[in-house]
């Protein structure tokens, strides 16, 4: 990976602006283990509390060798003032995140879905490698997720740059179907933030409940581009589906234009109300705006980041 891609996704400016943050579940989840990030909670004590098992990225200087010398198996002999999160990043990579088009490598990608996607992506996972949270990113579209970790420790970082700049837009995305899949994938319950347009023709509810059955802490970072949410069109159109590739001849006017802007309005009112009415923390995010400002102040706002 060349530093200038590295930098396309993250760039130092950013990366010095989340040195002194961390993620933060503002619950706690069913399953947390102790580890290597530093406690929110007060106290210094540096009494042993526990033992878990050896992750790649886990500071060796922490390992237990006499357990390992008896079991032969790893582990990372924990304190007391030191605890762990499980940090799962899902990124909708399906056709629909291709948008504007004509945004080819080296091509103008202002207001990119994906690239807006795996730029937030990366400032998140650099964040929790950072603090030596558990990171786990995975692909959300059709046929087999594509996966990177889990993963822990700041030197991890650039092979996770590596894999978010290879993702590739897609095919069509059954959120409560991928989303179902992941939680009876991942069993260890943490802070899950899904990163999609939500353009789903089978619904997300059913999705979303799954993971809020697994007992994940969840926030929906809902990204569109401007042009979506006020588009700049009119006239006879044929228009195309950029995930199924059917066209639909229409025609904008006035009215057209009106409606459209009703059902947007109804369906984000929707998103919002069913997010609020289950405890899942949404924030929308247009692409013609920072993707650093959705930690720096969204999730902080929510409590997420400090």
């Amino acid at each position: 990976m060349t530093e200038a891609q590295e930098t396309q996704l993250l760039p130092e400016a950013v990366r010095r602006r989340l040195d002194p943050l961390m993620l933060v579940a503002s619950k706690m989840r069913s399953g947390a283990m102790k580890g290597e990030r530093r406690s929110v909670k007060r106290g210094t004590s540096i009494e042993f509390a526990d033992y878990r098992n050896y992750s790649p990225g886990d500071d060796l200087r922490k390992l237990d060798w006499n357990v390992y010398a008896r079991l032969e198996r790893p582990y990372i002999k924990l304190l007391e003032d030191e605890e762990d999160l499980a940090v799962h990043l899902l990124l909708d990579v399906s056709g629909s995140m291709d948008w504007p088009r004509g945004d080819e490598e080296g091509g103008d990608r202002a207001h990119h879905k994906l690239l807006y996607a795996q730029r937030l992506c990366a400032a998140l996972a650099y964040m929790a490698l950072s603090t030596g949270d558990r990171l786990l990113i995975s692909t959300l579209a059709e046929g087999t997720p594509q996966l990177y970790g889990p993963a822990r420790g700041r030197g991890r970082s650039v092979a996770m740059l590596r894999y978010l700049h290879q993702l590739r837009s897609i095919g069509t995305t059954d959120l409560n179907k991928t989303l179902a899949n992941f939680a009876l994938r991942e069993r260890r319950a943490g802070l899950v933030i899904l990163m999609s347009d939500m353009f789903s023709p089978g619904g997300y509810l059913e999705g979303l409940n799954r993971l809020l059955a697994k007992g994940h802490e969840v926030v929906l970072v809902h990204i569109l581009s401007p042009d979506e949410m006020t588009p700049p069109l009119g006239g006879d159109l044929r228009l195309v589906d950029v995930e199924t590739d059917r066209p639909q001849e229409v025609t904008i006017d006035a009215t057209m234009r009106a409606i459209y802007e009703q059902r947007l309005r109804a369906w984000l009112d929707e998103l919002r109300d069913t997010c609020a009415r289950r405890g899942v923390h949404y924030v929308l995010a247009q692409t013609d705006t920072p993707f650093e400002s959705v930690i720096l102040y969204d999730l902080r706002r929510l409590g997420l980041v400090k």
